[in-house]
């Protein structure tokens, strides 16, 4: 997976053109985009549908993220939480059914770029950072992309960016490591560098796949501090196989089950549910 798809300059590299000159065409769809949040949420899945050959991926898949919720979805292989986010960011098309960020903006009529640019970050399972610039580097690269990469390697930051990329190293644990190349960080700490990445870029929904895979036991712990520190600030979806992780962050988890919500609820409810333990704990 290329680095770019955590930075915005990413529709200019896929298609040859100045990151600016993408940003400068494309900022009147987000400049008259308002997310109204009155009602609280800020992400509505209603009835989704969507078929690959026949096997239906997500049937009738309806879900609601609150503004600055930790959700924690779960569910066995082939239960449809990748389709899930892939409809979210625009990858995978609908068959039927209506995705909605706030209560105005229709997801299904919006590319994967506008998507980004409205403020929804996706995380994939494999750390994706550019492995040959520093730590500070990647975070300078995220923060400024519209700008471009050459641009950004030597502008020079003022007092607010200097500051929100302090804060941010801090924030992932990697102050120490900010003038290593990023090639040469752990892989739970390329996971933290990539969640930094995405967090310079403001995102209102971020979207993380299985984040504490390969992780030691102390980069799970550091992880899931960090996400519950995100709370509240952002709406996190967090898909993962690591219960333990689950249950350490999970004040609502949401278990999906061939495309549908099979069970909704606490940590405690999903875990004493039969129907979990039949599709999923159990096995």
């Amino acid at each position: 997976m290329a680095p770019e798809r955590i930075a915005i300059n990413a529709a200019a590299s896929d298609n040859g053109l100045d990151g600016g000159a993408i940003a400068t065409g494309m900022s009147h769809v987000v400049e008259a985009d308002r997310i109204d949040v009155s009602h609280g949420v800020v992400l509505y899945l209603d009835g989704v549908t969507v078929s690959f050959d026949g096997f239906r991926a997500l049937n009738d898949l309806s879900l609601a993220i609150d503004v600055g919720e930790l959700r924690c979805v779960i569910g066995p292989n082939g239960a449809g939480k990748t389709t899930m986010m892939d409809v979210i960011t625009g990858k995978t098309s609908v068959d039927s059914g209506s995705v909605f960020l706030g209560q105005t903006i229709d997801l299904t009529q919006r590319t994967e770029y506008e998507i980004a640019r409205l403020g929804i970050g996706r995380k994939f399972q494999k750390p994706s950072v550019f492995e040959n610039h520093s730590v500070l580097e990647n975070l300078e690269l995220a923060m400024a992309a519209p700008k471009g990469i050459w641009s950004t390697l030597f502008h020079r930051r003022n007092s607010e960016e200097e500051d929100r990329i302090e804060a941010m190293l801090r924030q992932i644990h990697l102050k120490e490591r900010m003038r290593h190349p990023a090639g040469l960080l752990s892989h739970g700490q390329k996971q933290w560098l990539e969640i930094g990445m995405l967090l310079m870029q403001e995102p209102r929904v971020l979207l993380l796949d299985e984040p504490a895979a390969g992780m030691s036991d102390e980069e799970t712990e550091r992880t899931a501090e960090l996400f519950l520190s995100l709370e509240g600030k952002h709406s996190l979806i967090v898909v993962e196989h690591d219960m333990d992780f689950v249950a350490s962050l999970a004040r609502k988890v949401t278990v999906l089950h061939e495309g549908s919500v099979l069970v909704e609820g606490t940590m405690e409810t999903v875990q004493n549910d039969e129907r979990v333990i039949e599709v999923y704990l159990g096995r």
